[in-house]
């Protein structure tokens, strides 16, 4: 029996920039074990089981992987400054679950496309010493997120002014994102504050709930998953609006149809989205787990 090969496309190295089209799954079946010649196989042996390895084409790594509803202009702006044609500096705020740390994830796969050098640091990781901003204007771009987490840290505030300063002088693009706006960070150092305010500054607002629609839509299309208009109600009326969440529920229902070797069903989903909730009132048993990026970014961001 031939299998079905599929080429690898993914790697961690700049490459051109490539376009997805359609999505599908190529679904490979390993047949079973030949039989030597002349021997009869063990009477009480059941036979081997099938197995089923699903291979994808990956989604957009760059911005065209990030659902802009209702963004359009903030996302524009992230272009330009990933382009090159925009503001060497921007600051994004927006609340928690806005999509602010999907939208730099997007942002550095857009420089990793171009073939720059890119950093993306969430501050929010645990164990984090001001020292890990040394040197990152080696660069061409950085994006520092969730900058709210060192405010009122002294050393964490010099830490990302010199940082700013640096990167300013060696014609960096630097990219910040909190949760609220530069006025409203509490920092102690007026000199950060000002730095931090002095360029252009978005809000990204969260996503209505036709905005959450098109992410399961465009999401499931690059899984090759059939989500109809009443599986994306059902998904929505019962899912936290967390579109990190939604993305994950996403990979998890692509895994679900895979070891099935179905499509969907509002049944199949029902009991996946029960899981779901038994894992966010008990996280000791938490079977959907935060999303996780490329870069791993915070979710909840």
């Amino acid at each position: 029996m031939a299998l079905r090969m599929w080429p690898a496309s993914i790697t961690t190295s700049p490459s051109p920039r490539s376009s997805v089209s359609s999505a599908r799954h190529s679904v490979i079946v390993l047949p079973p074990r030949p039989r030597l010649s002349g021997a009869e196989p063990p009477v009480h042996e059941p036979p081997p089981p099938q197995l089923a390895l699903a291979l994808r084409q990956p989604e957009p790594s760059g911005l065209d992987g990030f659902v802009s509803h209702g963004n359009a202009s903030v996302v524009a702006a992230v272009r330009h400054w990933a382009d090159g044609s925009g503001e060497p500096y921007l600051y994004i705020h927006g609340a928690a679950a806005s999509g602010k740390s999907r939208l730099l994830v997007c942002a550095a796969g857009e420089i990793r496309q171009r073939g720059l050098s890119v950093i993306y640091l969430p501050l929010d990781t645990p164990k984090l010493t001001p020292d890990v901003l040394d040197d990152l204007e080696q660069r061409d771009a950085i994006l520092l997120d969730a900058v709210q987490a060192i405010a009122g840290n002294r050393a964490w505030e010099q830490a990302l002014f010199n940082l700013y300063n640096r990167a300013r002088d060696a014609r960096r693009r630097l990219l910040a994102a909190a949760r609220q706006p530069t006025g409203r960070l509490g920092l102690q150092l007026p000199d950060l504050s000002s730095r931090l305010a002095a360029g252009p500054s978005y809000n990204l607002k969260p996503l209505s709930d036709a905005g959450r629609a098109e992410l399961l839509r465009i999401g499931a299309e690059q899984r090759g998953l059939r989500l109809g208009d009443a599986m994306i109600s059902y998904i929505l009326s019962r899912c936290p609006r967390d579109p990190g969440v939604l993305r994950e529920l996403l990979d998890t229902i692509d895994r679900s149809a895979l070891a099935e070797q179905r499509q969907p069903s509002i049944r199949s989903i029902g009991r996946l989205l029960e899981q779901l909730e038994r894992s966010t009132s008990d996280p000791q048993t938490n079977t959907l787990s935060a999303a996780e990026e490329q870069f791993q970014p915070n979710a909840a961001d």
